[in-house]
């Protein structure tokens, strides 16, 4: 293969027929509007050019982009069922103690309930105590602060997500 062939899992994706292409998109990312500008971009040369399109495309969501996306993520700490992603991503809670899962379960009460919307992070290769560290810290961010590190946050799990899409062959 050389280097300015395009990966098969890319490749794969480009090919994809409209909705099953979408429909992967959804998985990815719940927001409506990230999976149609990125679907409208296709194809993508690299997956690169595909995780900058990504970026772009979350930098555009609205409020009610990102709470359509955030619907889509269960709360750190009860992956849902059926869903290997949530369990693989959430993976650091999976062995936690019981009083962390129980603290944990607290804290995305709490969360939940100052800012309406689940509390999220990209869990990938995050501890229990880290997580339940970052949502201590970030309980008492203004509501506006908060959207823009969720923002941050969707961001990276997408680009993990796309990257498991496009990047196996």
């Amino acid at each position: 293969m050389t280097s300015t062939s395009t990966p098969p899992g890319l490749a794969r994706f480009n090919a994809l027929e409209e909705q099953a292409a979408l429909a992967a998109l959804h998985e990815a990312c719940a927001a409506t509007k990230w999976a149609r500008s990125l679907l409208a971009a296709r194809p993508y040369a690299t997956p690169e050019t595909l995780y900058s399109a990504s970026d772009a495309a979350m930098a555009g969501l609205s409020t009610a982009d990102l709470a359509e996306a955030m619907a889509g993520h269960p709360p750190i700490g009860r992956p849902a069922p059926g869903d290997p992603a949530s369990a693989r991503e959430q993976s650091g809670m999976a062995g936690a103690a019981d009083e962390l899962k129980a603290e944990m379960l607290e804290l995305n009460l709490a969360y939940q309930e100052r800012f309406g919307h689940v509390f999220l992070i990209c869990a990938t290769g995050r501890t229990g105590e880290e997580m339940r560290d970052a949502v201590k810290e970030r309980i008492g961010n203004a509501p506006e602060r908060e959207w823009e590190i969720v923002r941050t946050e969707l961001g990276k799990i997408n680009r993990i997500r796309l990257a498991r899409l496009v990047e196996t062959d």
